[in-house]
């Protein structure tokens, strides 16, 4: 049997000698007979010099036979595999190719890599997609919608699943915050907040999901009772940010991807630096991972304003992005919560605060505070031991 490569040679010489017998016969002119085999009239004239010097033999492709210069050693083949099985067993094609032209000094093309893995059975065939759904246009402008989502997953090799909290810019796709927790909820909502609104300022929305830290529900899966606020609830009314409940996954398809990118790059990356401890892996995700996956995902805004809106005091968000809770002071000047008493300090005007309404403050960092009206009154350890009567200061009701 003829190969192919052979059988398609075979084909143009009979093709050629076709045209030539014709041009040769006055029927074609040069220009219409170089054109009818799709080559300049010079390269029509040196294929009919090699036939008159060489025959047949001088039609022949004089490239076949020959390696291609550009044809890879088979031991890069070789070596690129063994490099998969032994230390990149897992990733997907183009995470594995960025990981070879960053570390490894590799030339060849992403396509070609695929090519190979596949070829040696070790990439799975890619499963095909389903029917289209039109996605929701993004936000034109940088700030004036995140997306916060956790998403609970085995992170670190031989450790429990963990949940990793997430802050999205609609716009760009860009991740302002990662971190890893134990368990994703009010704090954890409050520390992202604290680092994306600090570093940029306010959002204009914020496009979460109905877990219970975020809205209250009458039923699972009903609608959000906008009259009763959670802690997350009523600190974004505070500071003027539109708070929009999705009621599907696919609604917040642009985060599921997000994460479906996540899961499948950071666990590999956090398993080839190491890392198995949640202090170390935050770092990691900080300092090194977020800015390439940034510069590798996020995108250019179609409007290059800003609407993140500025904050005259930063410092505010302290005392709005915590739990507050109503207590009564007791009859002995002091007040309790969750299981400790904390002593109430006398300050300038007052004695003792006994029956009076107050507000505990319990931040991020494990710090509390009671305040009386607009006066921060003192603050304490997370254990409640009092470090020291606070001044006369207005709490953040209102952000700048």
């Amino acid at each position: 049997m003829m190969k192919p490569a052979a059988w398609l040679q075979d084909r143009r010489m009979h093709k050629f000698l076709d045209v030539l017998g014709r041009w040769e016969a006055s029927r074609l002119s040069q220009a219409d007979a170089a054109e009818i085999l799709g080559m300049s009239e010079r390269t029509f004239r040196r294929y009919c010099r090699r036939y008159d010097d060489e025959g047949e033999d001088g039609l022949m492709d004089r490239r076949l036979g020959k390696t291609s210069s550009r044809r890879v050693p088979p031991d890069t083949v070789a070596w690129m595999q063994k490099l998969y099985r032994t230390q990149y067993y897992g990733w997907n094609a183009k995470h594995f190719h960025e990981a070879l032209v960053e570390h490894h000094n590799f030339r060849w093309g992403y396509t070609w890599t695929k090519t190979q893995l596949h070829a040696a059975g070790l990439l799975p065939a890619r499963r095909k997609r389903g029917a289209h759904r039109l996605k929701r246009e993004r936000k034109p402008c940088e700030g004036m919608m995140l997306h916060q989502d956790g998403s609970r997953h085995e992170w670190l090799q031989g450790q429990p699943p963990l949940d990793l909290i997430v802050t999205m810019d609609d716009a760009t796709s860009r991740i302002y915050s990662a971190f890893l927790v134990a368990e994703e909820g009010t704090a954890s909502t409050f520390r992202a907040f604290l680092a994306v609104f600090r570093d940029r300022g306010l959002p204009c929305a914020l496009y979460t999901d109905r877990g219970s830290h975020y809205f209250l529900t009458a039923a699972a899966g009903g609608k959000v009772d906008r009259t009763r606020p959670t802690q997350v609830g009523r600190a974004l009314a505070q500071l003027g940010i539109e708070h929009i409940a999705a009621y599907s996954p696919q609604a917040r398809g642009r985060s599921e991807r997000a994460f479906g990118t996540l899961q499948e790059r950071l666990v590999k990356e956090l398993a080839a630096a190491g890392i198995n401890d949640v202090e170390a892996a935050n770092r990691f995700i900080a300092e090194t991972y977020l800015p390439r996956h940034n510069q590798r995902f996020a995108v250019v805004a179609s409007d290059p304003a800003r609407a993140f809106v500025p904050l005259a005091d930063p410092a505010v968000l302290d005392d709005i992005l915590c739990h507050q809770t109503e207590r009564q002071a007791g009859h002995d000047n002091t007040v309790r919560y969750r299981g400790l008493v904390l002593p109430l300090p006398s300050v300038a005007g007052r004695a003792h605060f006994a029956r009076a309404r107050m507000r505990v403050h319990a931040y991020p960092h494990g710090g509390l505070a009671v305040f009386h009206g607009p006066r921060k009154v003192a603050r304490y350890t997370a254990d409640g031991e009092l470090i020291e009567p606070a001044p006369a200061t207005k709490p953040s009701e209102q952000a700048a």
